[in-house]
């Protein structure tokens, strides 16, 4: 299993605009071989952002890498660049291989 995340630092005041991203746009994780599951998560919040995370879980890291040179994430990014008022900073990507 492989687990892969997104952290966004979202403008205070934009949450719910970023939240309305996503439940707007086509992602076709649902077209990929190896996909399991996607959640957007929502954190805390302080004096200038609040933390998002984007949270999709791979059969494996092949899987995941397959997904990223797809001609379906590159549809499903191609607004990527839109809305950059809301974003501080671009988002930072973690990616976790199960171990036990």
């Amino acid at each position: 299993m492989y687990i892969a995340m997104n952290r966004f630092k979202i403008r205070l005041g934009s949450e719910q605009e970023f939240i309305d991203i996503w439940k707007n746009r086509e992602t076709y994780l649902d077209t990929v071989t190896g996909f399991q599951s996607f959640n957007l998560l929502q954190g805390a919040s302080n004096d200038e952002y609040t933390l998002f995370a984007s949270h999709s879980v791979w059969d494996s890291r092949q899987a995941f890498e397959g997904w990223t040179q797809s001609e379906q994430f590159r549809k499903a990014h191609a607004n990527a660049r839109g809305n950059k008022e809301i974003y501080l900073g671009a988002p930072n990507f973690e990616g976790f291989e199960s171990c036990l």
